[in-house]
């Protein structure tokens, strides 16, 4: 239990770190840091399956067209994910971008209800309906839709929902949907070299260069951890740990990178919070009764 809280909370911290990764290699173009990101993290897993001699399972994949399915679609979400994620850290969007990860769960609910048939309690639609209104408010004092948030909540959550799913484990799903995505990568890469746009090549900072090749092991080690704490623990304490990350980015957005965080987004902010407080608090009810 101690061991598992311990992993997943080292995830969740490595994660809300992730503003200052991408903030310290602004100079590369989101894509580019995309397709980098996906060819060091290829290369890591490969190590880290070669290490483990954890090769056995990959023969029998190829066999099941509609497992591989399965990870094209996730690896597309991924990288969707990804791709919004960097953007908006780049672009000074780093507070909507937590709030992504503050309505996640609740997306999660959304989408057991939408494609799993799950049945929701009292106590969850409650927490829906209010984390509605606190976007039904954002959108009202924005002009338009908190669109950063909601890409990053639905993507994460559709990608979450396929790998609850999936026929395999943390460490080779993910290293199946870099593969699929490693040939768009590696295609991307040569014909940014070839044109003279490679930033990794053009760069005069080592630094960069440095930070680019670390994105393999800094994108899989966060996702190990998880995957490790989340089987010592249970899902009712994952679901508190899980917010150190959006806070921590939303703290970063505001404290670091002076992102304006007026009384009308507060106002938006605590009613989302308000309603990730009622389904935590359902769940830990509900928990307790069961027991």
């Amino acid at each position: 239990m101690n061991s598992g809280i311990f992993y997943a909370t080292t995830a969740f911290l490595c994660w809300g770190l992730f503003p200052l990764y991408f903030h310290a290699i602004g100079e590369v173009p989101p894509m580019q840091i995309l397709a980098h990101r996906m060819l060091w993290s290829l290369l890591f897993l490969v190590i880290v399956l070669s290490v483990r001699q954890q090769w056995k399972w990959l023969p029998k994949v190829l066999q099941q067209p509609r497992v591989l399915m399965s990870f094209v679609a996730s690896a597309l979400l991924l990288t969707a994910n990804w791709g919004v994620y960097i953007w908006s850290v780049n672009n000074g969007h780093v507070i909507d971008a937590s709030l992504g990860y503050f309505i996640n769960p609740l997306v999660n609910v959304l989408l057991g209800l939408l494609v799993l048939k799950e049945h929701l309690r009292r106590g969850q639609w409650i927490a829906i309906a209010v984390a509605a209104g606190g976007v039904a408010w954002l959108t009202w004092q924005s002009g338009q839709l908190p669109w950063i948030a909601l890409i990053l909540g639905m993507t994460f959550g559709g990608y979450g929902l396929l790998r609850k799913t999936a026929a395999l484990a943390a460490l080779e799903g993910l290293s199946l949907e870099t593969m699929i995505l490693f040939p768009l990568a590696l295609v991307y890469v040569l014909w940014l070299s070839f044109h003279g746009e490679n930033t990794f090549i053009n760069t005069p900072h080592n630094s960069t260069r440095w930070l680019l090749a670390a994105a393999g092991p800094i994108t899989a080690i966060p996702l190990l951890l998880f995957a490790a704490g989340a089987r010592k623990i249970p899902m009712a304490v994952l679901g508190l740990i899980q917010y150190v990350s959006p806070t921590m980015q939303a703290l970063l957005g505001v404290w670091v990178f002076h992102e304006a965080f007026t009384a009308d987004r507060m106002i938006g902010f605590l009613i989302i919070w308000a309603a990730l407080i009622l389904y935590v608090a359902e769940g830990l009810w509900a928990g307790k009764r069961a027991k």
